[in-house]
């Protein structure tokens, strides 16, 4: 278990959530695998939350997201989609919008996933205002921390502000895209962050190849 003291209801709830990742995974995973997973993204994002009531949720929708990575990493899943990593510092304005457009435009056709290399609390309330505004819901997005796995199973790692704090593995496609931050700017000033951003992500797409529907 985590180790901060848990209530009974968070127990109970991580421990629905190790068997549904084990029903979802088997035959890839071992349960003890799952629960290490599962148990550490509840650690990483317990030490900087202001309450506990959603922790089960957003842990094992992380430790989904690695359980996939890792899977793609060691050839146990290969669906053979391009996959993207969006990544800044605070995984809480640019990183996401990026990736609501990427889910948006891509349409299934390629898997995108977001970090920072030092997520906040929450997501930008104006990123998500700017991103409802073109019919992109980032609301139930959360910050999340990049992890080894989920760098390696990228083919394409988008940087935006994280300098050296970013990850580097060799042999891999980088692109860094120079992005003002929307961190503490209103809507209004948000607006064009947004729209590059679609232009980015656009040009991203046609370059794995992946058809987008044509602007507005």
């Amino acid at each position: 278990m985590p180790d901060q003291i848990l209530t009974v209801e968070q127990r109970l709830a991580l421990r629905s959530a190790a068997t549904r990742l084990a029903d979802e995974f088997a035959g890839l995973f071992s349960q003890e695998t799952i629960e290490r997973f599962l148990n550490a993204s509840w650690d990483q994002f317990a030490t900087n939350a202001t309450t506990f009531n959603f922790l089960p949720v957003l842990a094992e929708r992380f430790a989904r997201q690695r359980l996939q990575a890792l899977a793609r990493v060691e050839g146990k899943a290969n669906d053979g989609l391009p996959t993207v990593l969006f990544l800044c510092v605070h995984n809480a304005g640019r990183s996401q919008m990026a990736l609501g457009w990427f889910n948006h435009l891509a349409g299934g056709r390629a898997i995108a996933w977001s970090g920072g290399s030092e997520p906040t609390s929450e997501v930008n309330p104006a990123a998500v205002t700017a991103m409802a505004e073109v019919g992109i819901d980032i609301s139930s997005e959360f910050p999340k921390p990049w992890t080894d796995e989920i760098v390696r199973a990228a083919d394409v790692v988008v940087t935006m502000g994280c300098g050296d704090a970013c990850p580097l593995f060799p042999g891999k496609r980088y692109e860094d895209w120079e992005v003002d931050d929307p961190a503490g700017l209103d809507v209004a000033v948000v607006r064009p962050i947004r729209d590059e951003l679609e232009q980015r992500v656009r040009a991203l797409l046609e370059s794995l190849h992946v058809a987008t529907p044509g602007l507005a």
